[in-house]
């Protein structure tokens, strides 16, 4: 697939244009994403993702409008495990439910950037060293079986996170928040807010979802405009998702497995793609058959105790964070 400059310069300021009409005029005054608004926003950005899914199967053909909504699809589903590490640190650091959604803004901000960096680099080693394949193919395959043996609950422990306790040592830190700011000034001394910690953990927890569904994408196209913008469209419909599906994301217990499987399949397509061509319109069935079937049979069979399980997004809290 051939892109111009054009599309390139097009299509980052258009993501640009969106996320300033989303901090500036839809939500410039910090509040709690209702439900409501949630689903709106959600069913916004998969509209729109869709028409731009038309738009390059239109303009670059079937076959690349078939990698895009694989690529889209998978990066959505990857996204979930996402949403459940946002509810812990929310539920750690008592977050108000108010400043969730900058927090959220600013973190998918950051992690366009740091996909978009994981991309260029990716794309580049597997165009010089077409041996890489085999590296993703075999990383994915060990991810999806590491997925599926362990118990699905993140790994996440703010309190000895190397990063959140570097910057509790060497940086002074407010003991409450400061409204919706990332810095104050008091006494002619500069200090972060504990907001600011929220926001270097969703930061740097991302590091560790990158590692995975970047090369699970890289693994369905190598072309990347269409690697980029499949995970941009993911990115962007996150924050809506997650206010969408917090209350809810524990009853989907076993989407985790069918991540897994995902993860294994794409990872041994990658293995095979030299003796074995599976047209990417199987693999698009597969991968939404999968997910369709893990949400079903999730809903089917609820987990045990599911009622304590499921947790809402804290609409505010007076108490201190932990910091």
């Amino acid at each position: 697939m051939t892109t111009t400059p054009w599309f390139w310069v097009a299509f980052n300021l258009f993501v640009l244009a969106m996320l300033l009409l989303d901090l500036l005029v839809f939500n410039r005054k910090a509040h709690v994403v209702r439900m409501r608004e949630a689903l709106g926003w959600s069913a916004f950005w998969i509209a729109l993702s869709l028409a731009f899914n038309y738009f390059v199967y239109h303009e670059f053909g079937r076959e690349a409008g078939m990698n895009f909504l694989t690529g889209y699809l998978l990066e959505k589903a990857l996204s979930v495990d996402n949403l459940f590490v946002f509810l812990l640190i929310f539920t750690y650091f008592k977050v108000p439910g108010e400043y969730q959604h900058k927090i959220l803004f600013w973190g998918v901000l950051g992690a366009l950037v740091l996909r978009a960096t994981f991309i260029v680099i990716g794309a580049a080693l597997i165009s010089k060293f077409s041996w890489t394949l085999y590296v993703l193919g075999a990383f994915l395959v060990y991810t999806g079986f590491k997925m599926a043996t362990t118990s699905g609950d993140p790994d996440i422990d703010p309190e000895n996170n190397p990063v959140v306790r570097f910057l509790s040592r060497h940086l002074p830190i407010t003991n409450r928040y400061e409204g919706s700011k990332f810095f104050v000034r008091k006494e002619k001394l500069l200090f972060a807010t504990p907001l600011f910690v929220v926001l270097v953990m969703v930061e740097t927890t991302d590091v560790v979802f990158a590692a995975d569904s970047i090369p699970a994408i890289l693994a369905v196209t190598q072309d990347k405009f269409i690697v980029y913008t499949s995970n941009v469209f993911a990115l962007l419909g996150l924050r809506a998702l997650y206010f969408a599906l917090a209350g809810l994301m524990q009853l989907f217990h076993y989407l985790h497995y069918g991540l897994s499987l995902i993860l294994v399949f794409i990872g041994g397509k990658l293995l095979l793609h030299d003796f074995f061509h599976l047209p990417t319109e199987w693999a698009l069935g597969v991968v939404a058959a999968v997910l369709t079937l893990s949400v079903v049979v999730s809903l089917i069979l609820p987990k045990k105790n599911d009622d304590d399980a499921v947790t809402e997004p804290a609409a505010s809290s007076s108490d201190e964070p932990k910091v």
